[in-house]
């Protein structure tokens, strides 16, 4: 396996693990109209980059819908990761002033939290 080839061990710590992700989660949820807006500046700078690989506008128009929709799959995945590293680090936050035994409770509130704003700003913005 990997510890066969590689001459060092690193310990991966399954409390951090699942303590950032739902930090991450939490984020993401409680801040999702920044969310989309990082999703869709994914998007645009992919399909820009994208469009300097074709030379023939033929071509480009042919295959245009699929790969659109492939960037935006991409930019929805990648826009995971400044949440992921910020709860890492809000998660960090927690370990270090509470201790090793609230990283997921503190992230499971945070979760259930941000959920419960979502819920609340999509019902505001519906019955405006």
């Amino acid at each position: 396996m990997l510890t066969d080839i590689l001459p060092f061990r690193f310990v991966l710590n399954p409390t951090a693990i699942a303590g950032a992700s739902l930090w991450s989660l939490a984020l993401y949820l409680a801040f999702f109209p920044t969310t989309e807006w990082i999703s869709t500046q994914l998007k645009r700078w992919f399909n820009f980059a994208e469009r300097s690989l074709y030379t023939s506008e033929a071509e480009y128009e042919r295959t245009r819908k699929a790969r659109e929709s492939q960037n935006a799959f991409y930019a929805s995945i990648l826009s995971i990761i400044p949440f992921f590293l910020l709860g890492g680090l809000c998660n960090y936050g927690v370990e270090l002033s509470l201790g090793d035994s609230w990283a997921i409770s503190v992230g499971l509130i945070a979760c259930m939290g941000g959920g419960i704003y979502e819920l609340g700003r999509r019902d505001g913005e519906s019955s405006r």
